[in-house]
C-alpha cells in the first residue's frame, strides 16, 4: 500500500473484485464505456476465491439451473434475476473470451483446462480492455451515503488508503465465508450501517461437518461413497434428504452430499430438535435388505455386505450391530436383523458442529432480496447502492451455483447503474 493517500472520483465505484464484482464491472463499462470505473479491493492479489474454486478448477455454472438449487430468499425473487442472465448466457459469454467449457457426469461446468486461472485471466483481460481500473490493496472501511443534510451528491468511500466519491456504488464484498480471501464480514456490516436489515441468522453454508470426540467413523478416515442423508425432527418429521457422495474424515463429515446438508442442518439446529442420519446404501431401502438378510442362508453376513461396502465400514456397521464377523444368515436372530438394518439404511451421525466460516464454500444469509429493486438490484433503502453476489441472502448447493448466482446478479448490477 503506498504510503500517501490518495483522494479521487469514478462514475461507477465497485467494492469487492471477486467474481459477481468482476462481472458487473464488465458489464457496467460494456453498456457505458465512457465511464470512469474503478474496482476497490483489500487484497494483495485479484480472485483468490475463484483460483480456489472447484478445488482449482472453478465450476463456472451447471448444465440445468433452477430457482430450487438455491436457499435463503424467496425462489420467485431469485427466478426473476437468474432469468436476467442465464446459464447458456455464461457459457456463451464465456465462449466469447476464449473460455470453452466441458460438462462432467454430475452435470457440472467446467473450463476444457481444468483451471481457474483460465476463468480469471479472461475476465481480467476483458476489464483490462474495457479500461476499468482494479485498486488493490484498497480496503473500504466505510461508504457514507449522498445526503441532503450537507449537500452532497456523490457517496464517499474511504480506507486507509484515501477517499473516493462517486454517484453509483456497487457493493460486491462476499459474505463471510473463506475471510482470508478478504470477504470477512465487513461488506455486511457497511450495508447494516448504512440502513439496511441483515437476515437474522448468517451461518456457513457448503462446509464439512464435525463428530462428536471418539466417534468411530473419524477412524474410517478416507472412505468415500455414495449415500443418502436423511435430516428429520426427532418425532420423525422429515426436514431434507440429500443423496450425494460422502467422504469420512479424521474431523468428520466431507463431500458434496454433506455440503449440501450443512445449511439445512445448521439451520434447523437452531429451531427444533433434529437428528441427522446416513443410509449408507442409498438404493436398497429397508425392506429389501430384511429380505435379502432372510435369504442368505449359510453365506456369512460380512461377505454379503463386502460386496457392497467397503470393508472397513462393513466392519464398524457389524461391531455397531453388535453381531459378529463370522455370523451367517441363517443364524441371524430377528433383533440381530432389525440392529443390522437400522446401522445400514439409518445409522445416527452424531455431529456436533461445523468447521465454520474458515473453509465453507459460501454464507448463508446476508441482506434479503425484499431490500432490492430485482430489475437493478439497487437498494430500496439507499439510492444509487446497488448490490451483487453473496451479500445478498441467497445461497446455492454444490456445483456451480454460487458462481451462476454471481454472474446473473453481477449482470443485472451492472448493466442498471
Amino acid at each position: 500500500m503506498s504510503e500517501t493517500k490518495t483522494s479521487f472520483r469514478a462514475d461507477v465505484a465497485i467494492v469487492g473484485g471477486g467474481a459477481a464484482g468482476l462481472f458487473a464491472a464488465i458489464w457496467a463499462a460494456r453498456t457505458n464505456p465512457n465511464r470512469r470505473i474503478v474496482i476497490l479491493d483489500g487484497a494483495k492479489r485479484i480472485g483468490a476465491k475463484i483460483l480456489i474454486a472447484g478445488g482449482g478448477r472453478c465450476n463456472v455454472t451447471n448444465e440445468k439451473v433452477t430457482p430450487s438449487d438455491f436457499s435463503g430468499s424467496s425462489p420467485n425473487a431469485i427466478k426473476k434475476i437468474l432469468g436476467r442472465f442465464t446459464q447458456p448466457q455464461t457459457i456463451e459469454f464465456f465462449a466469447e473470451l476464449g473460455v470453452k467449457l466441458k460438462r462432467e457426469p454430475t452435470g457440472k461446468l467446467f473450463p476444457t483446462t481444468d483451471k481457474a486461472r483460465t476463468v480469471l485471466d479472461a475476465m481480467l483481460a476483458e476489464i483490462e480492455r474495457l479500461g476499468v481500473k482494479i485498486f488493490l490493496n484498497h480496503r473500504v472501511e466505510n461508504i457514507r451515503p449522498p445526503s441532503e443534510v450537507d449537500k452532497r451528491s456523490e457517496f464517499e468511500i474511504t480506507g486507509p488508503w484515501g477517499h473516493l466519491v462517486a454517484p453509483k456504488v456497487i457493493l460486491a464484498t462476499g459474505g463471510k465465508s473463506v475471510p482470508q480471501t478478504g470477504s470477512d464480514g465487513h461488506g455486511l456490516e457497511i450495508v447494516r450501517r448504512v440502513g439496511h436489515e441483515l437476515t437474522p441468522k448468517i451461518f456457513p453454508a457448503l462446509v464439512p461437518l464435525q463428530l462428536a470426540d471418539g466417534d468411530p467413523l473419524k477412524q474410517l478416515s478416507g472412505i468415500s461413497l455414495p449415500a443418502m442423508l436423511q435430516l428429520t425432527e426427532t418425532s420423525g418429521k422429515r426436514i431434507e434428504t440429500i443423496q450425494g457422495d460422502l467422504l469420512l474424515t479424521h474431523k468428520g463429515l466431507s463431500g458434496p452430499a454433506v455440503l449440501d446438508m450443512s445449511r439445512h442442518w445448521i439451520a434447523a439446529c437452531d429451531e427444533r430438535q433434529v437428528c441427522l442420519s446416513v443410509r449408507w446404501l442409498p438404493e436398497i431401502n429397508e425392506e429389501a435388505l430384511q429380505a435379502d438378510l432372510q435369504s442368505l442362508g449359510r453365506r456369512s453376513i460380512r461377505g454379503y455386505l463386502r460386496e457392497l461396502l467397503p470393508d472397513r465400514l462393513v466392519d464398524h456397521l457389524l461391531s455397531f450391530a453388535e453381531i459378529p464377523p463370522e455370523q451367517t444368515g441363517v443364524d441371524l436372530a430377528k433383533t440381530q436383523r432389525k440392529s443390522l438394518v437400522t446401522a445400514v439404511c439409518n445409522y445416527p451421525l452424531e455431529v456436533t458442529g461445523t468447521l465454520g466460516f474458515k473453509v465453507a464454500e459460501v454464507t448463508a444469509g446476508g441482506v434479503p432480496l425484499s431490500q432490492i429493486e430485482l430489475k437493478t438490484m439497487q437498494s430500496r433503502i439507499v439510492p444509487g447502492l446497488h448490490m451483487c453476489g453473496e451479500i445478498c441472502d441467497v445461497d446455492g448447493r454444490i456445483g456451480g451455483f454460487n458462481f451462476q448466482w454471481a454472474w446473473s446478479s453481477g449482470y443485472v448490477a451492472g448493466v442498471s447503474v
